[in-house]
């Protein structure tokens, strides 16, 4: 890190994982909650974390802050950092399952399908709450190996060792 401020509406970088692993925990809880209780007003509120999430990192989203801000000091702030743009990306996907789901239950009572769209992102987020496994970067990691996004998007990704160098210098500052 540069020590500068970073603007509001930015996404960090690089993002401690265990953070990103306990929001998608939220994530599933909300999401088994919104299907097992039949409570779809969830829906258009995991939609906007997942919105908050991506506009401006963990600044506006409720359940960011709360494990930022409460979890994360109860269990002794474990750090794992890894690089935020693949995240970012990752939330965008999870952006697409809530508002697809709040579409499909809000303007066309597909509430069956809404819930499908759901489970779709529990077993996502689970990977990545449980096992720390993210679809959403891997597809981020692919989509720059076959050159559909360029390295100016995410230098560290690019270049392991680069990323590895920074983020020991970062852990011992």
């Amino acid at each position: 890190m540069t020590g500068t401020k970073d603007p509001f509406f930015s996404f960090p970088h690089p993002i401690n994982s265990y953070v990103a692993r306990w929001v998608a925990a939220g994530v599933v809880i909300m999401a088994i909650a919104t299907i097992a209780l039949d409570q779809p007003w969830i829906m258009p509120i995991m939609a906007y974390g997942f919105i908050a999430r991506v506009a401006a990192g963990p600044r506006l989203s409720p359940l960011a802050m709360f494990v930022t801000k409460v979890l994360q000091p109860a269990i002794g702030h474990p750090t794992k950092f890894v690089a935020g743009p693949p995240k970012r990306f990752a939330a965008m996907i999870g952006v697409v399952f809530t508002v697809t789901a709040t579409v499909l239950h809000f303007a066309f009572g597909l509430t069956g399908v809404a819930y499908g769209v759901l489970g779709a992102l529990i077993f996502a987020a689970g990977l990545e709450a449980v096992f720390g496994l993210c679809l959403g970067c891997h597809f981020f990691s692919l989509m720059m190996r076959v050159g559909i996004l360029p390295e100016s998007v995410c230098e560290d990704c690019a270049d392991f060792t680069r990323r590895q160098a920074r983020l020991e210098a970062e852990a011992q500052a």
